[in-house]
């Protein structure tokens, strides 16, 4: 079986459509209708999410911890318990592709890092077109990249327990699980074939990820005067 976790805190504008596109992932034919069961880790939701999550056919998950790496853990746990032998993670801003599950077991490798895709920079108003410039030019979108995204992430069972799992940090708990697969020797595919497209929000849910190193780029080119932005490739 195969285990999908989706940590989720005030989704309700897109868990469903999230669900949707795993589904889709979860019926390639490559996986050769392997059974896939997605769970739905609600974290301190004061809004609709978790019955949308339910109704879309995802197990749910409840916490009150208001920290995604305690969430990703929880998920995993419980698919585990259940028999998963791959877990993959994506967020609920997230949409995978339907090759998504099928390209991570295709790599044949104990864990996948994955690369993003934005294709909506306008909630970032006057600052799109610069933050989409500027992420073509210094994101690598490729093999042998080395971003860490917790929105493109599989990994196989007995590499997830050999790490460690999840460490229960508010931010980063992606970059410190593939620190420590490194570490114990997994073998780790790079790569951009497992394909996902992620949103461009102002509004972070995870203070440090991926939504904060969009916008301190541009805090720090308004700061510095200056056109050029740093680089997006550690961003998270």
């Amino acid at each position: 079986m195969i285990g999908v976790v989706v940590p989720a805190h005030n989704e309700q504008d897109v868990i469903v459509q999230c669900i949707r596109c795993i589904s889709r992932a979860a019926g390639h034919n490559l996986l050769d209708a392997e059974p896939v069961e997605l769970v739905v880790v609600t974290d301190s939701c004061t809004d609709g999410t978790a019955v949308l999550a339910a109704q879309a056919g995802a197990t749910v998950l409840t916490l009150h911890a208001r920290n995604v790496g305690a969430a990703r853990a929880a998920g995993a746990e419980h698919l585990l318990a259940r028999g998963a032998r791959w877990l993959a993670f994506t967020d609920a801003d997230t949409l995978v592709s339907p090759g998504w599950l099928a390209e991570q077991l295709a790599l044949q490798a104990d864990a996948v890092c994955g690369t993003v895709d934005v294709q909506d920079w306008s909630p970032h108003g006057v600052h799109a077109d610069l933050l989409r410039s500027h992420f073509a030019q210094t994101y690598f979108d490729c093999d042998a990249h080395r971003h860490v995204h917790g929105a493109n992430l599989g990994v196989s069972a007995a590499a997830y327990r050999r790490a460690g799992g999840f460490r229960h940090l508010s931010c980063s708990e992606d970059v410190e699980l593939v620190s420590a697969l490194e570490a114990c020797g997994a073998r780790i595919a790079w790569s951009c074939r497992p394909r996902v497209i992620t949103s461009a929000r102002r509004v972070a849910r995870a203070p440090g990820g991926f939504a904060d190193a969009l916008l301190t780029a541009v805090a720090q080119r308004l700061a510095a005067g200056t056109p050029h932005l740093p680089s997006l490739g550690t961003a998270s």
